[in-house]
Parts: C-alpha cells; structure tokens; sequence
C-alpha cells in the first residue's frame, strides 16, 4: 500500500469516528440537556394503541322506511398513562370541559407505570361531539404551538399528550320511547336486553375487531372502518303504534291498571303492526329500567304469561263446534252450578242462566256452559287434542327476547285432575301469552288457518335484501266451523250491545276477566277481528289488575272500539255498507 492510499484511509477512519462522537454527544444533550421537555411533548404521538373496535350496529325501520333505531358518534375520552406529559394540563381542561372532578383526574394521571396495572384509564365514555371537539382542538392548539402553551404551576409546558378521544357508535331511538318493548335497548357496554335487539343481536351487530390505532391527535375523531351489522325492517307500523301507545296510556290512566298491552297483527298473514305495552322506557336512560320493571312486572306484556279467562272460551267452543258434539243452537240448562271433581263451578256472577244456546253461553260468558262442554262432550282426549293443535305450551319464536312459552296441565300429566279441565274451558288454571292467544284465534279469523305472529319483515346486508313472509302454524279447525264461529261471536257482541262496537262495522270478539290467584284483583281482556266478512285486522287487549272495575266488559271492551275506531281511518277500511258496495260493483 503506498503512502497516499494509507493516508487517505487513515483520515477517512478519522472523520467517521468523529461523527460518530458527535451524534452520541448529541444524543446525550437531547436526553437530558435543555430541548429535554420540549422533544418529550412530541415524542411518541404517532405511536399506537390497541382499540376494540365496535363496528355500527344495524339500524332497525318500521315496515314504511322509518328509522326506530339507528346510531349516533360519541367519544370515548381516557388517558395513556405512558405518554402523559403534564397531567395538570389533563385535570384542567378535563375539569373545565367535561365537568370531571379536577383532583381525581389529576391524580390518575399522575400515577407511574410502576405504580399501576393500569396503562389505558378511561375518564368518560359518553362524551359528545362538540365537547370532545373542543378538547380536540384545544389539544392540538397545545401540540402545534407549544411555544404558546405556556407552563403549569409544576414548570412543566401545557401538554395534552396522553389524552385520547377516541370516536365510537351509541345507539340512538329517534322516536324515543315509541316501540321501547319491541326494540329493546342496548347497554352502555355494549349488551342487547330484551326485544329484537337482544333476539337479533347476531345480526345487529356486526363483527368486534381489536386494531391498533393512531394515536396522533390529527386523527383524533376518524372512525376505522369495520363490518357493519344488517339493518332489519319490522312489520310494524309507526302510525299505528303510536296510536294503539296512546289509547292504552289513556286507559291505563282511566282504569288504574298496574300495567297492560294491545297487540294489533293481520289475521291473514300474522304481520304485528303494533305491539303496544306498558309501562315503556326512554332506551337511552338505561339505569331506569330496574326501576319501571321492578318485581315481576314483564318488559312486553305480549309475550309475557297469564290465565286469560273468558276470552279462552273462544279455544273451547271452536273444539267443541269443530268436533261435532255441539252447534251454535245446542241448549242447555244453566242451573247455576256444575260439579266436577268434588268441587262446583259456578258462573262469573254466581246466577243460574236457565235455558241457553252455545250463543247465548258466549254472550252471557257462562262458566258453568263452557265447563259442562268441556267435561260432558269434548272430554279430556279431545279437549286437550285441540289444545295441542292450537299450539299451547309452545312458543310463537317471535322475534322478541325473552318470549314466555306458557303452561298447560294435559290429561297425561301426572299432576293433572278433572278439574283442571273444567276450569281450563274458561281460562282458568292455564297459563298462555297473548301472543299464543292470537296465533290460536286466528284459525277463528282466516277460515281455520292458524298464521304464525311475526315481526321481521326483512334483513338488508350488503346492499342485499332478505325479506320474510307469512307462515301457517296449522289448521286446528274447519273453514265452516270458523265461519260458524265468528258469526256467533259477532252476533253475541251485538245482542249484547257491547261498549266494544264501532259504528258502521261489524267485529267478532271475547271478554275475560281472570281472578288472579290469592287476590281480589282480575286481569281484563278482549280479544276481536273485523270486518267479520273480511278481516283485516286482529286485537288482544290486556289490562293487569284495574282497579276503576274488575271486569273486562267494562275495561276492556271499550279500550277494543278505541283501537277499531283509529286502525279503520289509520288502514284506509271504508264501512261495511260502502265496502260491500263497491265490491258489488
């Protein structure tokens, strides 16, 4: 190697080595000379963090396109402990805009990691747009012009590096607390209770994702995309729920009841176009539920369980016609009293009726009638054979959480006695829901076709729409004997110029009152459909212990000619006269 060669190699080594003693001087200097503070408020602002994702849940529409349930953007606001720069900045401006106690905050952000388990500590989950907007900009004034920041009274330069806002979807009821028991609610940590959002929680929800996320404040209120939840359509109406919400709070009011429901479905294809209960929630306020459904009181009467009474005749006396051992003129002597069993059943006033047709025992509501059929001509095979093919002690599988499947004593059961089915002709001694009550009485409505009550009516996923349609549960009973039926029921109700009856149309319907067990108070019901040529619409009605009257004929009869009177102007049902005259023509 000549001379030249090794002096070039030399000096180069020279330079080399001195550079490098200059960046670890300089490394030095930045760690622990003046610029130390000013580098840490920048340091490690584009690092991330690892966030659960809650992808939009699906929003939830009434049969017309009406929003019920959709979603608004909040933000979760926390701090990450291991990027806190001065946590006097973060007690402060937390205080000042999120109302947070300055002194709990201070002292959370203040703790070392050596301190605590804790690295991510969440301050508020429900901060809304333009306060976690503010905390934004204020943030980022303090990140881009530290020069204009100024200093705490620890020394320490204003820096809100450590704090997150952090955007997430909240469920949001546009309406209120319109359908609150069909819906349901979503908790604030992310749980469905009750209604379709529990029932359909697999579809609402969409698909949680953990993702690391920026934790520059520049994208401080951009929400990662996610798989989103289907939205689903119900077959319910808006009007018509609104209407049947108002008319029951109005005789909730007026009856003094503890709580009741009106259930309005399509006979033909079990649609529910309203399910009214009460009483309701605001979905948003979901620290009042324990409160409202205190007890054993139901979120949605509906589906909750009951004994019916009176209005179970209707089950009774369609076995009865469908089987051949009665017809709508059968007599019988009411004497006032029918022993079963070593017990009496009396009637509901405790009078003997005299002579009677299976007409006039539906219009009088004779217990000792019904039980007599029930005993002397259906017996315990048959009666309970029609009870199993009305589908009793089983389920709707409506799409409603929580649905009760009702209880039913059958003659096979070893804690089953002759009694129970003579009080069971009446409604006594069994438990169904409203919901099986419709599903069964629809057979009466839609020529002895029992439809399924539903409430999806479609899924929409991916810009694809699944849409659900009628089922038939079964056929119980003949197309004649519901004919035969309805007339007798709608005759019963006009011979008896029931508080029940709209002018103009004609309806079939039942009352029952039910004593309840080991009290003096009654539950109140009426189930009807109409018009009775074409129906149109079916109604059950329930009211939970009234105290203005026990009986239904006077509660809950007239809460039926409420909902008739608006369903016929809300569903476009000319009068009969003007119906039958222009399909005459």
């Amino acid at each position: 190697m000549n001379t030249s060669n090794r002096f070039r190699y030399v000096s180069m080594g020279a330079v080399f080595i001195f550079a490098g003693l200059a960046i670890v001087s300089r490394l030095i200097h930045i760690q622990i000379g003046p610029t130390h503070e000013s580098i840490q408020t920048f340091e490690a602002v584009d690092g991330l963090q690892l966030v659960n994702l809650d992808p939009a849940r699906g929003n939830i529409y009434d049969r017309h396109g009406r929003m019920l349930a959709g979603n608004q953007l909040i933000y979760e606001v926390a701090i990450e402990l291991n990027y806190v720069r001065n946590p006097e900045t973060i007690a402060w401006a937390t205080s000042a805009y999120l109302g947070l106690d300055y002194n709990e905050v201070f002292a959370l952000a203040s703790l070392k990691l050596d301190e605590t388990d804790l690295r991510h500590i969440t301050l508020s989950n429900f901060v809304p747009y333009d306060a976690a907007k503010t905390l934004l900009a204020l943030k980022l004034d303090f990140f881009d012009h530290p020069e204009n920041a100024g200093v705490g009274s620890n020394n320490k330069i204003h820096s809100l590096v450590g704090l997150t806002i952090t955007p997430r979807l909240d469920r949001s009821y546009p309406e209120g607390p319109l359908a609150s028991n069909v819906l349901g609610f979503v908790m604030k940590d992310g749980t469905s209770i009750h209604g379709v959002e529990e029932e359909l929680h697999w579809l609402l929800s969409g698909v949680e994702k953990l993702e690391a996320v920026s934790t520059d404040p520049h994208l401080a209120m951009e929400l990662p995309e996610t798989i989103h939840g289907a939205d689903i359509v119900l077959t319910l109406d808006r009007e018509i729920q609104s209407a049947m919400e108002e008319i029951l709070d109005a005789h909730m009011a007026s009856s003094g009841s503890t709580s009741g429901s009106i259930i309005v479905m399509d006979p033909r294809s079990g649609e529910l176009l309203g399910i009214a209960s009460y009483p309701r929630m605001d979905l948003s306020a979901e620290w009042d539920f324990e409160t409202l459904f205190e007890g054993n009181l139901a979120f949605n009467m509906a589906i909750d369980g009951y004994e019916p009474g009176s209005v179970f005749k209707v089950i009774t006396m369609a076995s009865a016609l469908d089987a051949g051992v009665v017809e709508p003129n059968t007599e019988f002597i009411d004497t006032g009293g029918l022993p079963v069993d070593g017990w009496t059943i009396h009637n509901w006033d405790g009078g003997a009726w005299g002579p009677q047709t299976m007409t006039t025992c539906l219009q009088h509501s004779l217990n000792v009638c019904l039980a007599w059929i029930a005993t002397e001509r259906l017996g315990p095979t048959l009666f309970y054979q029609y009870l199993h093919d009305f589908h009793f002690k089983q389920p709707t599988n409506v799409e409603l959480a929580r649905e009760y499947a009702g209880n039913v004593r059958f003659h096979n059961d070893p804690d089953w006695h002759l009694i129970d089915l003579a009080t069971n002709s009446y409604g006594q001694g069994i438990e169904v829901t409203p919901l099986q009550m419709l599903r069964a009485i629809s057979a009466v409505a839609n020529d002895g076709k029992m439809m399924t009550p539903y409430i999806l009516q479609a899924v929409v996923d991916d810009e694809h729409q699944y849409s659900f349609g009628p089922e038939v549960a079964g056929q119980p009973i003949s197309a004649a004997t519901a004919h035969t039926l309805s007339e007798m029921l709608a005759t019963s109700l006009e011979k008896e110029a029931s508080t029940s009856l709209v002018p103009g149309y004609r309806v079939a319907g039942k009352t029952g009152t039910a004593t309840i067990y080991n009290s003096s108070l009654t539950n109140a019901s009426f189930v009807g459909w109409g018009p009775v040529d074409d129906p149109q619409f079916m109604v059950y009605i329930w009211l939970n212990k009234p105290t203005s009257t026990p009986w239904a004929s006077l509660v809950a009869a007239p809460v039926f000619r409420d909902v008739v009177s608006r369903l016929v102007v809300l569903m476009d049902i000319p009068p009969d006269e003007v119906r039958l005259s222009m399909n005459a023509e």
